[in-house]
């Protein structure tokens, strides 16, 4: 955790000549500018200029000036990059000419969140992410193909597991940027990979989860393939999920979270699963689409762990093309919707919820089949727009 001070210091002691200004869209896809090291200070007093107008969603060409301030907790070194004239990365907060905070921008909309969660009900929560993600081999021009890395399954071993090498990159570039992956192991499906992390507060997890999608892709492609991290790439296959965990400073809240979360879900859905193919995966391959809730039970859309105590809920409907920011932050306000108007979740599921016959005879509700389905619901929202805008 650097302070401007420090940043100017290291920046100017180490040989740093590039750095990039990170921020991302609406859909949580990563942009940056780079500036030079004799820049930074303009930086940290105006800001940094750019058109937002040329990113969907943000601005129309009349009113396009929006200013990236760098968050100096956010600094890291890309240890990729030579050691002699350094390249390094902040993460930004997205301001109007005058200071004030861009109401678009995902970072903010999560802090206001967490901010809320602290000063309403004296709540902090904490995330944990678990990404999988698929690796393809290129074709002769270096374009991906669907023909994946290996064909070795759950948690097999070298030789069959052919990528226990590049995820030994990535967890060692991660480790050198400051973040810490807890396990990595190969997945279900053919060139199927999963990394997990340990939990953090939010902001962190959600800037380490956008790192980490950054780094897989880079190392991917540094060993000549494609990393994939749609929700369904092979038909058939197991898709790629982003579980997320979640944990409460109040223990005693964990069943209302619960229950703000899965009475909101439906308008959520959107946005932790938003584009057409992730309602493919859904439904079966450990991706449950029924609302509902289980202890230690993977085909529920909420699963609380086996520990010695209610600890910590995962949320497995989810996969990793949603934004994490925004994601978060429905979450967090869902959670305090729960615990504010003490909501009490339904009974809990133990059953296999994949198996049909089951599923039909508990007559559970799905969530949206469709994206145009979960659309619909996030448009009819109050929740959403009360939160979004």
């Amino acid at each position: 955790m650097y302070t401007e001070s420090e940043v100017m210091d290291y920046v100017n002691e180490e040989d740093v000549k590039f750095i990039r200004l990170a921020y991302f869209d609406l859909s949580g896809r990563q942009k940056n500018v780079s500036i030079v090291a004799s820049e930074l200070e303009r930086a940290f007093k105006l800001g940094i200029s750019f058109d937002a107008s040329a990113i969907e969603g943000f601005e129309s060409p009349n009113k396009s000036d929006l200013y990236l301030h760098p968050d100096p907790s956010t600094l890291c070194v890309l240890p990729w990059r030579p050691s002699s004239g350094k390249v390094v990365r902040m993460f930004c907060d997205i301001k109007y000419p005058d200071g004030t905070p861009y109401e678009k921008d995902c970072r903010q909309l999560l802090k206001n969140a967490v901010k809320k969660a602290k000063n309403e009900l004296d709540v902090t929560m904490q995330f944990g992410t678990e990404f999988e993600f698929y690796l393809f081999k290129l074709d002769e021009n270096g374009e991906p193909t669907k023909i994946p890395f290996d064909n070795a399954g759950y948690m097999d071993i070298a030789p069959e597991d052919k990528g226990e090498n590049i995820r030994r990159e990535i967890d060692f570039t991660l480790e050198q940027m400051g973040i810490s992956p807890e396990s990595s192991h190969h997945e279900e499906g053919p060139g199927q990979n999963e990394i997990d992390f340990r939990y953090s507060d939010p902001l962190t997890s959600a800037d380490n989860a956008s790192t980490f999608k950054w780094i897989v892709r880079t190392k991917a492609a540094s060993n000549g393939l494609y990393a994939d991290f749609s929700p369904k790439p092979l038909a058939g296959k197991p898709g790629n999920g982003m579980h997320i965990n979640i944990s409460c400073s109040k223990e005693e809240y964990i069943p209302n979270i619960v229950a703000g979360i899965l009475s909101h879900i439906e308008e959520m859905t959107y946005y932790l699963n938003p584009a057409d193919n992730s309602y493919d995966r859904l439904g079966e391959h450990k991706a449950p689409n029924l609302i509902s809730w289980g202890e230690q039970n993977r085909s529920a859309l909420l699963r609380v762990p086996a520990t010695k105590k209610i600890s910590r809920i995962e949320l497995r409907s989810s996969d990793a093309l949603c934004n994490p920011y925004i994601a978060f932050t429905l979450l967090i306000h869902a959670a305090i919707d729960g615990i504010k108007n003490k909501m009490v979740p339904p009974a809990s599921c133990e059953e296999n919820l994949f198996d049909k016959e089951v599923s039909s005879r508990l007559n559970l509700k799905n969530i949206p089949k469709t994206l145009a389905q979960a659309k619909k619901a996030a448009e009819e929202s109050s929740f959403i727009k009360e939160i979004l805008g």
